[in-house]
């Protein structure tokens, strides 16, 4: 087993609540630019708490050691994320997961959420959403 098969592992055996964004949260690009920042600023790597990847952001309990090993601190949940959608500069959020250490300190999806996106003013209930088009009509011969 791979180095991310054993993390996907651990952290889905840890799982309290997983919950698809439906219709997705859109980030607008203004907002989006101000979030990647502080989310850079924040980075665990730079004495932080959040770990953002391109398709994840991950939040975690306190800042982690010197060599960048978690020493205790505990991930609190995950933000998936879609960067360039709907348009080029936009970034969906699709799936949001809080993890039992999260849930038991108190987080949820929401909160979660809206620990990330308060760096671009914006919270999850208020977040401009993806239009839901119909699905297609089934194919007929």
């Amino acid at each position: 087993m791979n180095n991310a098969e054993i993390f996907n592992t651990e952290l889905y055996d840890d799982v309290a609540v997983t919950e698809v964004i439906r219709p997705s949260a859109i980030i607008p690009e203004d907002a989006a630019r101000r979030i990647l920042v502080e989310l850079a600023l924040q980075d665990i790597q730079r004495g932080g708490v959040w770990a953002s990847a391109p398709t994840r952001w991950s939040r975690y309990h306190s800042v982690w050691g010197p060599l960048g090993e978690p020493e205790g601190s505990d991930l609190l949940g995950t933000i998936e994320v879609a960067y360039g959608t709907p348009t080029k500069y936009d970034i969906t959020i699709y799936r949001v997961t809080v993890t039992r250490q999260g849930a038991a300190l108190g987080w949820t999806v929401e909160s979660l959420c809206n620990d990330a996106l308060r760096f671009g003013d914006l919270e999850l209930s208020t977040c401009p959403r993806a239009n839901l088009a119909p699905p297609p009509k089934p194919f007929r011969f």
